[in-house]
């Protein structure tokens, strides 16, 4: 299940994506037109800061902002920026692999071949899906 962090980030992501410009948008804003907790996505804003797509701006005018076009932000990075791990069991993570305690042979066990499906299928999609492809394209008006 996706984790209410996850949730709120990809909402406000895309909010910021539908922004005409890149300048720096409140916190306050975001939480408020997304209805997300100020203090909760603060939190977020600053996970997603670190991949290096967000960035932000202090004092009055200060605020959130896309420093990459949508297009080039890939939701492999946006989900293990804020859920970590892609796969659900550490024994068929990429970058997180364990080796599971209660597995003698991860080649014969079940869960471990259903959950390789699993990964597969979710990184093809996050793979192939950036900001861009979230965003409503609103038709411009005169």
């Amino acid at each position: 299940m996706l984790s209410k962090k996850t949730k709120y980030g990809l909402k406000a992501l895309a909010f910021l994506a539908n922004q005409n410009d890149r300048h720096p948008i409140a916190i306050a804003e975001i939480a408020d037109h997304e209805n997300i907790s100020q203090k909760f996505l603060e939190s977020i804003l600053l996970s997603l800061r670190r991949t290096g797509y967000l960035g932000s701006k202090k004092g009055k005018g200060g605020g959130y902002y896309l420093i990459k076009d949508p297009s080039e932000i890939p939701m492999t990075t946006v989900m293990r920026a804020l859920e970590g791990p892609i796969a659900m069991v550490s024994c068929v993570s990429l970058n997180f692999y364990e080796k599971c305690e209660d597995c003698p042979d991860e080649q014969s066990c079940a869960v471990h071949k259903l959950m390789l499906k699993v990964r597969d299928s979710a990184l093809d999609v996050y793979r192939n899906t950036t900001l861009a492809d979230l965003i409503i394209q609103v038709p411009y008006s005169q």
